[in-house]
């Protein structure tokens, strides 16, 4: 298997001069890439790069226009390569193709082409915005200009890569700046080909870069003093680590971190319609998202019936093979990993959990990581597995009381990323606003919103991707004030 050339600066691709890499198939254990990862000093190329790119003439002479168009070819590239995406993302990262076409390809297209429509509007108040007159103490006239922020470092995670990619390159292209793209390892590949794709269109030298690598990379590229904007998804303890370099340069960041999600499943609700949905979403892409709802509170009376309705509904996904597409659930995305999940639900079940639901046996004649879908019960809402993203589709089920208990559980979480309340759509939006997360879906809500901001409070991290909110992450606002004559 020959190396693939995973560094892209200045619109070349050229060998990294890091450690070797190679990317799995966390379903078959095969190899199905191998790529040289880049050095600490190209990082700083690539930096350098998106540096001179900003600050030339010839991307600073690209209007909205111009930038809109980037964005729709871009766009219209992954929609020509789609079908080749979705089965490379289910080969290297192991979502079911049933899911892949739509949730990490489509999805990110249609943020690209949204990206597109606000190049050309511009963000929340247009690009320059008249403010009221002003006469103290003398009469006086404004304006607020918002220029880009400059050389945006996007750093994503392997769970959604085109997805990440999409979001980030998408704001930083739309608003003006330039990027250097960092992948996680584990979903390299798929972003690689993405870029790939990308560099055939002929973009203006030195605007869309690419490296690839470990912790020293990313530390490389999250304390590089010429980098304007950081812009992360990942775990908590690696947002966390990415803030701290990031301070040594006072750089802005925006990070996109964990989340423990609550889904309130309100009295009196139809368990046809709740528990398909209630399990569903802490299975989807194998549970590795972090807005999936992984702690769901019943009322007490009615967990019994809930669990037992959900106990039938998880014996009746198939877990296996990805690219099958009668499969609901694929493997975890590493052996590593599997194996912090089963040791973590083990020691739940030590403190006195109970397993209402976990195959031993799945049946599954291929070498990969797959677990079986947990549903845990009798956990004390202050149990660590509570607090714990565990990336994995294992859920627990927390009984209430009263609504006013239910609200409050759900907000003892250090996380603050997204909620989902199911019941009368009068009762939910009530409590809708009583809860401490970024997102609140009701029923299940729909797919996510390219104009929705998309972010958390606590350990869910800082800022917000997508919507007004998100685009508006990638401008420095500029007063310019003048007295009246």
């Amino acid at each position: 298997m020959s190396t693939i050339k995973s560094t892209y600066i200045n619109n070349e691709w050229i060998l990294g001069r890091g450690a070797p890499m190679e990317s799995v198939n966390p379903a078959t254990q095969e190899r199905i890439g191998r790529f040289a990862g880049s050095s600490v000093d190209q990082v700083s190329h690539a930096v350098q790069a998106a540096r001179m790119a900003f600050e030339s003439e010839s991307w600073r002479s690209c209007g909205p226009t111009e930038r809109s168009k980037i964005l729709l070819n871009i766009a219209e590239a992954l929609e020509q390569h789609g079908e080749e995406l979705a089965q490379l993302v289910t080969s290297e990262v192991g979502t079911p193709i049933s899911l892949s076409r739509g949730m990490q390809v489509a999805n990110p297209i249609e943020v690209l082409r949204w990206y597109a429509e606000v190049a050309l509007r511009g963000p929340y108040g247009s690009y320059e915005t008249e403010l009221p007159a002003y006469s103290n103490p003398v009469p006086s006239s404004s304006i607020l200009v918002k220029k880009p922020a400059g050389v945006v470092a996007a750093m994503t995670a392997y769970n959604y890569p085109i997805n990440l990619l999409a979001w980030k390159l998408g704001g930083a292209l739309a608003s003006g700046c330039t990027a250097v793209l960092l992948p996680s390892p584990r979903g390299a590949l798929t972003s690689i080909r993405v870029m790939e794709i990308i560099s055939q269109l002929d973009l203006p030298v030195g605007v869309v870069n690419m490296i690839v690598g470990g912790p020293d990379v990313g530390i490389a590229l999250s304390s590089n003093k010429d980098v304007d904007l950081i812009t992360f998804t990942g775990s908590d303890t690696v947002g966390g680590k990415v803030m701290s370099q990031a301070a040594e340069n006072i750089t802005e960041t925006v990070l996109e971190l964990g989340g423990k999600a609550a889904n309130i499943v309100l009295p009196g609700v139809d368990l046809a319609t709740a528990v398909p949905a209630s399990v569903l979403r802490f299975c989807r892409n194998a549970g590795q998202g972090c807005g999936a709802w992984t702690r769901i509170l019943v009322k007490r009376e009615e967990m019994s019936s809930f669990v037992d309705a959900a106990v039938e509904y998880l014996a009746s996904l198939e877990v296996g093979d990805p690219s099958d597409p009668d499969i609901t659930i694929g493997p975890l995305i590493s052996a590593d990993h599997l194996q912090f999940v089963r040791r973590s639900v083990a020691e739940a079940v030590e403190r006195g959990a109970k397993i209402a639901f976990g195959a031993d046996d799945l049946g599954i004649d291929m070498p990969g990581n797959f677990m079986s879908p947990v549903l845990l019960t009798d956990v004390r809402v202050d149990d660590p597995i509570c607090d714990l993203e565990l990336f994995a589709p294992v859920a627990v089920v927390l009984p209430y009381d009263s609504v006013e208990e239910a609200i409050r559980i759900a907000n003892t979480s250090a996380y603050g990323l997204n909620a989902n309340i199911t019941g009368r759509q009068e009762d939910a939006m009530v409590l809708a606003r009583k809860l401490r997360v970024g997102t609140v879906t009701i029923n299940n809500g729909s797919g996510m919103r390219p104009d929705a901001p998309w972010g958390g409070l606590g350990r869910s991290g800082t800022g917000r991707e997508l919507g007004d909110s998100g685009f508006d992450q990638f401008f420095q606002v500029k007063h310019i004030q003048w007295p009246n004559s």
